[in-house]
Parts: structure tokens; C-alpha cells; sequence
């Protein structure tokens, strides 16, 4: 059944997203061993962590029925705007919604790259969220590497021609930070850099969106270490190809779990 990202009150949330690095029986192989990696830790770190697996399409059943009692939550990594319809290839948030999904990653740079998607897309695949109970994970980010304060205003910019302002949208929405120029990277950006950003949009989205309850990750060549160096500068990671490695998740999920 799908439950609130918000069920126990955790504070950190620590969303993965596989893109399409591992096979469909590599997915399905990792997802157990997450699973008995999770089962072994402490209760409290339960408690105080929200943990979320965004797979390929093709493996979001099998991920239920892996995950399901686990306390892990399940999402995917994009969502048609429509429900139903003549959208060849397109997957509806509806059927999500049935798949008992909590979140759906919206606005990613590469979605924007690659496949031309503009602000208007990302607005009509989060309202469909929204109307199908899902939580979006909207990625914003600057392009290019300069101040922290023009990436604060264009995160600002995106957000507010990406998130309906209408009251009629109401719920929970994330909002991963992650810089272009970071995607893919040896590093992340610099942790001032991060936490000027983090306070800016956290200080900013409750009279923007005041319908909303938010929540501001960070992503972008996350990995170990990256949350204790923050320190409360994030309400958590959005996690790629470092969480790859079982043990190595485990670390960020301990980390989290101190600073929940």
C-alpha cells in the first residue's frame, strides 16, 4: 500500500534514481540486497530516514513486490501529464498511482536535454502528480557554474513556472537542487555554494507555494560524507550511481539518520 512520504516523520529523504545503468535482473539482484541491508539496520535510523528507489519502468511491479513491508518506498522517473489517451509510449501517472509509487521525478536536466522538455511539461507532469496522489521530485538546477546567487534566482524561476500555484494542487513536493554543470561529476558543488541555496529556497517556498509541503534536496555527484559536510544544509540526498553500492548507501543512510 502506498504511504506517505511523510508516515513516522522522518527528516532526511534519501530518493535513488537508477536512470538505466543496471540491467532489469541487476535492478532486481540490488533491490534485494537493499532490502536485507535495510532489514538489518536499527529502528530508529527507520525513524528518522525516508528511503525511496526510482527504477527503470519495466522493473516498478517487481519493485513493489520486493520492497512492499520493507518500509522502502518506490517511485519512477518521469510520468505522462495525462491519465489515459493516445500517447504512444507515455506511462500514466494513474497507473503509478495503482502501482502504489510515492514519488515521480519530474524536470530532470537530462529529460530537458535530451528529450526538449520545457517548463510547461514539467508544470502538466507535476500537476498530474498532484492529482494522482503522487509526490514530484522536481530537479532544478543552473546550467553553468557562477554565483550562488544567481543559482538561488534561477532555481527561483524555474519553481515558479514549474509548480502550480493553484490552491486546488495541495500536498508534498521535493525539490532536488542539482547544478548542471554537477550532474555526472568528480565532485558535487561546494558546500557553500549548496547551503546558500538550500536557505535561500527554504526560506522562500513556504510563501511561494504555501499550499505546499516541501522539502529541498541536493543531488549532483552526491556520495559519501557529502551530508555530514553540510551539515543540515539538506533534507537529504538524491542519490545516482554511488548508490550502486550497497554498502556504500548503507554509510549515507547512517550519515542521514545522525543528522535527522
Amino acid at each position: 500500500m502506498r504511504r506517505s512520504p511523510n508516515s513516522g516523520t522522518p527528516t532526511m529523504l534519501l530518493p535513488i534514481s537508477l536512470k538505466m545503468y543496471l540491467s532489469y535482473t541487476e535492478t532486481l539482484d540490488w533491490a534485494w540486497s537493499v532490502r536485507e541491508m535495510w532489514a538489518g539496520l536499527d529502528a530508529d535510523i527507520h525513524d528518522r530516514v525516508t528511503l525511496a528507489v526510482l527504477p527503470s519502468f519495466p522493473a516498478i511491479a517487481d519493485m513493489r513486490r520486493i520492497l512492499n513491508g520493507s518500509g522502502i518506498h518506490w517511485g519512477a522517473q518521469d510520468l505522462a501529464w495525462a491519465d489515459s489517451g493516445p500517447y504512444t509510449g507515455e506511462v500514466s501517472p494513474a497507473d503509478l498511482a495503482q502501482l502504489d509509487c510515492t514519488f515521480a521525478e519530474t524536470g530532470h536536466a537530462e529529460r530537458r536535454t535530451l528529450f526538449h522538455e520545457t517548463d510547461d511539461t514539467v508544470l502538466r507532469k507535476n500537476i498530474a502528480a498532484f492529482r494522482n496522489g503522487l509526490t514530484p521530485i522536481v530537479c532544478v538546477g543552473e546550467p553553468n557554474r557562477g554565483p550562488a546567487s544567481a543559482a538561488l534566482a534561477e532555481c527561483q524561476q524555474q519553481l515558479i513556472h514549474t509548480l502550480p500555484h493553484h490552491t486546488e494542487a495541495t500536498g508534498s513536493a521535493v525539490i532536488a537542487y542539482e547544478p548542471k554543470w554537477a550532474i555526472g561529476a568528480a565532485e558535487p558543488a561546494p558546500l557553500e555554494h549548496i547551503a546558500h541555496v538550500y536557505q535561500g529556497l527554504s526560506e522562500w517556498l513556504p510563501a511561494a507555494f504555501p499550499q505546499l509541503s516541501t522539502k529541498v534536496i541536493y543531488g549532483g555527484s552526491a556520495g559519501p560524507g557529502l551530508l555530514s559536510a553540510l551539515d543540515g544544509n539538506a533534507d537529504g540526498l538524491f542519490l545516482g550511481r554511488f548508490a550502486h553500492d550497497v554498502s556504500a548507501l548503507q554509510t549515507i543512510i547512517c550519515e542521514a539518520a545522525k543528522l535527522g
